[in-house]
């Protein structure tokens, strides 16, 4: 402070109170034209201005030595990574129906939208006769039967040949295998829901010509919703079925909490992935087929970890890693020092410290690259 008090006061008295004297001793060494009067002059307010520089560099390298910094006491914490992968929401219960039979489509029994149950007839399909054809089918059945009824009657009484029992048994038995198989084909013209949901969208009207391979509605169920992905092969034996999964929806800004449902038993040998489903409920039913989601799914946790802000952590010119701790503290102010650490794993801008660091340890956290060692702190 006394230096820089004499530094002003000399530049004062300099450049105010000799301002006059000097301006004409210099106009007055121009005028003279004398060259080695001019240059003896230069050289003094040259010797004059470089020890103000020195004097400057000095106060400036005293006011680097401190810096403003924030400070942290170091905890030990429950640390836990997360290995994230982004999926697809999806459903096993998204399907197209298509008819088994080909015909006009009678009828239409369902509208976009609607929820149906399983077994329920969706629409019918015209049969072009069949019903008839099983008509008379069962006619000619109740024929056989009441024919092989009384063949077995009269066999049992030892009355009528052997062949007569056994024509009339045979006849019945095809007649009623050719009944079975009229009432499996009309059962093709009959479209059932293959299980619970809602009809998502009509394909086909009613009165138009179909057959097998052609869409007539697509049904799905979203009440059993999974996320399906794919993670690095290095982490097989660490995922298993039960793993708790947070899933985040981006498009919904909301997370959820599901489970790993399936773990692949295949790697995809051309990027050492394997598949994992995990499912999610859909309890205010806002998840579609398709959506995006982000899964963080906990593969490393500690329960008495240090951590510190990922940011304070540096790299010095031998490759280490260090932090500043703040030593000697009095009020306000500290002594930095240098330490070096061993890191493990980051998460969410936090990095476990394996050794280096003890609980309670004051580090710096905010201004830490304007810290050198032994640098006096100011927080």
């Amino acid at each position: 402070m006394k230096k820089i008090i004499l530094i002003a006061t000399f530049s004062v008295l300099l450049f105010s109170c000799g301002k006059k004297e000097d301006n004409t001793n210099i106009d007055s060494l121009i005028a003279s034209k004398n060259l080695v009067s001019i240059k003896a002059k230069r050289t003094e307010l040259q010797t004059q201005l470089t020890k103000l520089d020195d004097a400057i560099a000095v106060l400036d390298v005293k006011k680097q030595e401190e810096a403003l910094v924030s400070v942290l006491a170091v905890k030990d914490t429950v640390f836990s990574h997360y290995l994230e992968v982004q999926g697809n929401i999806n459903t096993k219960e998204n399907l197209i129906i298509y008819p088994q039979f080909s015909g006009i489509l009678n009828t239409v029994n369902v509208v976009a939208g609607q929820k149906v149950s399983k077994g329920q007839v969706l629409g019918t399909i015209d049969d072009g006769g069949l019903s008839q054809q099983l008509a008379q089918i069962e006619t000619q059945l109740a024929l056989a039967k009441t024919t092989f009824e009384r063949q077995k009657r009269l066999w049992d009484q030892k009355i009528g040949s052997e062949i007569q029992y056994l024509q009339a048994q045979t006849n019945m038995i095809s007649q009623q295998k050719a009944v079975s198989q009229m009432k499996a084909q009309l059962a093709k013209t009959r479209i059932i829901a293959p299980f619970s949901g809602v009809i998502d969208e009509l394909i086909t009207e009613k009165g138009q010509v179909v057959g097998p391979g052609q869409g007539l509605m697509r049904i799905v169920n979203l009440n059993n919703m999974f996320v399906s992905t794919t993670v690095p092969e290095s982490y097989i034996g660490k995922l298993k079925v039960g793993t708790v999964v947070n899933v985040y929806l981006a498009s919904l800004g909301k997370t959820c909490v599901g489970k790993i449902r399936q773990v692949a038993n295949n790697i995809n040998p051309n990027n050492r992935s394997f598949g994992i489903e995990v499912s999610v409920p859909n309890t205010e039913n806002l998840l579609r087929p398709n959506q995006v989601a982000k899964l963080k799914i906990i593969d490393y946790t500690n329960a008495n970890a240090v951590v510190v802000p990922s940011n304070v952590i540096q790299v010095d010119g031998n490759g280490d890693q260090f932090v500043f701790e703040a030593t000697s503290i009095k009020d306000k102010t500290a002594v930095a020092k240098k330490v070096i650490v061993k890191v493990g794993k980051t998460s969410e801008n936090f990095t476990e410290i394996l050794s280096g660091l003890e609980p309670k340890t004051i580090v710096v956290s905010d201004g830490v690259n304007t810290v050198s060692e032994g640098m006096k702190l100011n927080f």
